[in-house]
């Protein structure tokens, strides 16, 4: 299926994908684009860098399986999703997300499914199924802000084999959890009812854990009580600083799980005991703070934007379903300027955010009249970005 952003290319976008300006943000002065951790270690995380030598002479004398076990009970149990650990075997690790993703998009090309994906979302989730070959249909996350006519909506528009949400959403920080337990439900009701494949980006889950007005139930108790198929994905890279010393994980139902792992063992022996052990670590350590190294952080830097944003006359703040670790800001006022343009400016002066063209994939002018501001850095930071931000706009 073509779609409007297969014929923009780089006809009318200076990069390819939304990975290609992070990239050249990470030369920049005022980095905002990337949602990589680039804050720094709290007092309690700055104590497990200095047992750095020990973790590692530990996993050393750990065995793989224990390493896995250690991390699957730690992690699924920090986002109260204990359900998932009762079948470890439908765990697949990997190293990154988009290991995980690649692994989704090689499954739905060997069964020859189409997939109905979610707009707006992270082009890389669109860009891998358009590299397998994938037929692809937009979702329109309006679709989903109205529990009573989710499973309407989807028996009317979602038209693929499988279904592809993100949970809370990226960019828009939307999620089903604001109805509680019922969005999903209806969610996984329509897929029962339909035969569909469930794919479930969950890579934001622990900005909902951390939200006291949101919270997470156990999905995976749900996901079996509907019996569907499914797979989600799983990370840490977007939750805790670790320069990117991630890992990610598939898990997947029964049904699946064979085909799954076969295309798994094709792609890795395994992720590194070493990584899996020290984000074990950070998980205790969350555990114990109840994720308030990272959310105060965040939490700080959300409202200095939003006051920021106060009187400026052009960008405007969308609240969040979720309070996630970046800000979807709408361009409004009289001077109509599009999100490319105004990228495209303040990249010369050495501040890099990232356009919303590249999150419509299927319609990425609608894009234009949004931009993504990253929150994950330390404050100093955070602050002298964004007021250099504004000090250029126009």
């Amino acid at each position: 299926m073509s779609t409007t952003a297969d014929v923009m290319q780089n006809s009318q976008l200076p990069f390819q994908d939304i990975t290609q300006h992070e990239i050249q943000a990470l030369k920049a002065t005022y980095n905002l684009a990337d949602a990589h951790t680039h804050q720094s270690q709290s007092e309690s995380q700055r104590r497990i860098i200095s047992e750095l030598p020990n973790i590692w002479f530990k996993s050393e004398k750990t065995t793989q399986r224990d390493s896995e076990l250690m991390f699957i009970n730690n992690f699924f149990n920090l986002l109260n999703q204990r359900s998932a650990t009762k079948k470890v075997d439908n765990i697949l690790l990997v190293y990154a997300a988009s290991i995980a993703m690649q692994i989704v998009a090689i499954y739905l090309m060997q069964r020859r499914m189409s997939v109905s994906l979610i707009e707006p979302c992270f082009d890389n989730l669109h860009d891998i199924l358009k590299y397998q070959n994938i037929t692809r249909y937009p979702l329109a996350e309006g679709l989903l802000r109205n529990v009573d006519s989710i499973y309407d909506n989807l028996c009317e528009f979602a038209v693929g084999d499988a279904l592809f949400l993100v949970d809370p959403n990226n960019p828009t920080g939307k999620t089903l959890l604001k109805y509680g337990t019922r969005g999903f439900e209806e969610v996984l009701r329509f897929c029962r009812d339909k035969k569909k494949l469930l794919i479930l980006d969950l890579t934001f889950a622990p900005f909902a854990v951390m939200d006291p007005a949101i919270g997470r139930f156990d999905l995976y108790e749900f996901l079996e009580k509907y019996q569907v198929s499914y797979v989600t994905m799983v990370d840490t890279g977007k939750t805790w600083p670790i320069q990117d010393t991630k890992a990610s994980a598939l898990v997947v139902s029964d049904d699946i799980r064979e085909e799954i792992y076969n295309i798994h063992t094709s792609v890795l022996l395994n992720a590194s005991p070493f990584i899996l052990n020290i984000l074990s670590h950070y998980f205790e350590d969350s555990a114990k703070d109840r994720f308030q190294s990272v959310r105060g952080l965040l939490e700080r830097n959300r409202a200095v934007l939003k006051e920021s944003l106060i009187g400026n006359g052009l960008l405007e703040y969308t609240v969040p379903d979720v309070g996630v670790s970046v800000a979807w800001l709408k361009i409004g006022g009289a001077k109509k300027m599009k999100a490319t343009s105004l990228q495209s400016m303040l990249s010369t002066e050495g501040v890099y955010i990232l356009p919303g063209t590249y999150f419509y994939w299927h319609e990425p002018l609608r894009g234009e009249e949004y931009i993504r501001v990253a929150l994950a850095r330390d404050s100093d930071r955070f602050n002298a970005s964004i007021a250099r931000m504004l000090e250029l706009l126009p």
